[in-house]
């Protein structure tokens, strides 16, 4: 797998820097649209990112009429050409149905709160197929390609850039029998070996005897970039879509969130311990 670059993240930084420049140069999108002999709300998807493959020549015409420099001209017109790429997700477009793993792919920290299932950056081949059946009980081919493409995904993590992870398990998702007894065996002796050996993860459990907590609204992801132009984002999974939440006081609300919870988890060494004990007492 490539180097740290995503399309999704491109896409989304060029959004934000066009609305930027048209506010700079104090122009409404309705005066835009006039300009350019555009629909009311042409500039405005663009603007929301509700795009998918932008055209470089538009680009620069929108960067022309804003006064943009050159440099700032030939920079976003980079971007849409990045942003025009496909990820190595888009093979698996019958499997990703949002825009997650593009997300994902540029991050460079990865903070996780999982409340029902192994997160997928950490499952085994056999807990991805057997968590995938639990929602395409009746296909399984469908299951059969989530696994491969889970599997793909965990690449990421093999890079010389790759991200930092850092994953908080409720304990009731150990104890959640999925696939077998052999499954949740493999499963947790590898989530003992990451915690040991990866220097990029970290494993928290969260153990039941803390009662409630701050995430007993569920799971979520907190996803930090390199770059500090692409602001975080916080990923929120459902069975459809999945939910963004981007402005500054809700990502502030999560990682307050995932403070409390990261300090009120075992650390990391004390995590491999519960697991040991749990694969002796569960899962002989």
């Amino acid at each position: 797998m490539a180097d740290r670059h995503s399309p999704t993240v491109r896409r989304r930084r060029l959004s934000a820097e066009l609305k930027r420049l048209r506010e700079e140069a104090n122009m409404t999108a309705e005066q835009v649209g006039d300009r350019l002999d555009w629909s009311r709300g042409r500039l405005t998807n663009m603007e929301l990112n509700k795009w998918k493959r932008p055209d470089p020549v538009i680009v620069r015409a929108l960067a022309d009429l804003y006064g943009a420099s050159e440099e700032v001209r030939e920079g976003l017109v980079t971007l849409a050409r990045q942003s025009r790429e496909k990820g190595w997700w888009a093979r698996y477009g019958d499997v990703f149905t949002d825009s997650y793993v593009g997300f994902e792919a540029e991050a460079s920290v990865i903070s996780t709160y999982q409340s029902m299932v192994i997160h997928g950056l950490l499952q085994t081949r056999e807990y991805a197929a057997a968590s995938d059946r639990a929602v395409h009980a009746k296909d399984a081919s469908a299951t059969e390609r989530a696994a491969e493409a889970r599997m793909e995904r965990q690449e990421i993590m093999d890079r010389d850039d790759a991200p930092r992870l850092w994953a908080v398990i409720d304990e009731s998702v150990l104890l959640r029998p999925a696939g077998g007894r052999d499954v949740m065996r493999a499963q947790i002796e590898k989530l003992i070996q990451i915690s040991e050996e990866a220097n990029t993860i970290k494993v928290q459990v969260l153990p039941l005897e803390v009662g409630l907590h701050p995430g007993i609204a569920g799971a979520f992801t907190i996803l930090d970039f390199p770059n500090p132009v692409d602001p975080s984002v916080v990923y929120i999974e459902n069975r459809t879509d999945g939910l963004y939440l981007e402005e500054p006081p809700e990502v502030e609300t999560y990682r307050d969130a995932w403070d409390d919870i990261r300090v009120m988890a075992l650390h990391p060494e004390a995590s491999a311990t519960r697991m040991r004990d749990l694969l002796r007492t569960h899962y002989e």
